[in-house]
C-alpha cells in the first residue's frame, strides 16, 4: 500500500514538474524583448546616477565625502547638528535628494511601461520565472545583456 502511495505521489509530482516546465517555455523573442527592457531600465538607472554624480562633482557647496556623509543623516536635526551641517549643505543635499527620488519615480513608470506594454505582463512574468528556474536560459539572457550593453553610452568619467 505504501509503495503504491509512493508512486502515485512521485507520478503526482513528475506531471506538476511537466506542467511547470511546459509553461515556461520562453521564445527567443520573448527573452530579446525582456533583455531590452531590462536593458532600458538599466541604462536610465546609470543616467540618474551620472546626473547625481555630476550634480555632486559640479557643486561648491559640498564636496563628494561631505556629500555622502551628510545624505546619510539628512532627515536627522540631530546629527546635522553634529556634523555641523550648514544650510546650504544641508539644502544641497535635500536638493539631490529630491532629484533621485523624482528620477526613481520617473524609472519605476518606465519600468511599468515596458513591462506591461513592450513585453507584455504574462511574458514578462514568466521570463522572469524562467530565469530564476533554468540557468541556460539565464546564460542566454546574460550574454544577451552583455552585448545590448555595449550599445549604452556613459558620458560620466
Amino acid at each position: 500500500m505504501r509503495t503504491s502511495l509512493l508512486f502515485s505521489c512521485l507520478f503526482f509530482l513528475l506531471t506538476i514538474n511537466t506542467q511547470a516546465q511546459t509553461d515556461v517555455a520562453v521564445t527567443d523573442e520573448e527573452l530579446g524583448k525582456y533583455a531590452t527592457a531590462m536593458d532600458s531600465v538599466n541604462e536610465l538607472t546609470l543616467e540618474l546616477m551620472d546626473s547625481i554624480t555630476l550634480m555632486v562633482k559640479n557643486t561648491t557647496v559640498v564636496n563628494a565625502a561631505r556629500y555622502n556623509d551628510l545624505s546619510k543623516i539628512v532627515n536627522d536635526e540631530n546629527k546635522l547638528a553634529e556634523a555641523k551641517a550648514t544650510p546650504e549643505e544641508i539644502a544641497f543635499v535635500k536638493s539631490v535628494a529630491d532629484y533621485k527620488s523624482k528620477g526613481t519615480s520617473e524609472i519605476n513608470a518606465a519600468f511599468q511601461s515596458l513591462a506591461k506594454d513592450y513585453v507584455g505582463a504574462a511574458t514578462f512574468n514568466k521570463v522572469k520565472k524562467a530565469l530564476a528556474a533554468d540557468a541556460e536560459l539565464k546564460g542566454k539572457y546574460d550574454s544577451l545583456m552583455e552585448e545590448l550593453k555595449k550599445d549604452n553610452v556613459r558620458t560620466v568619467e
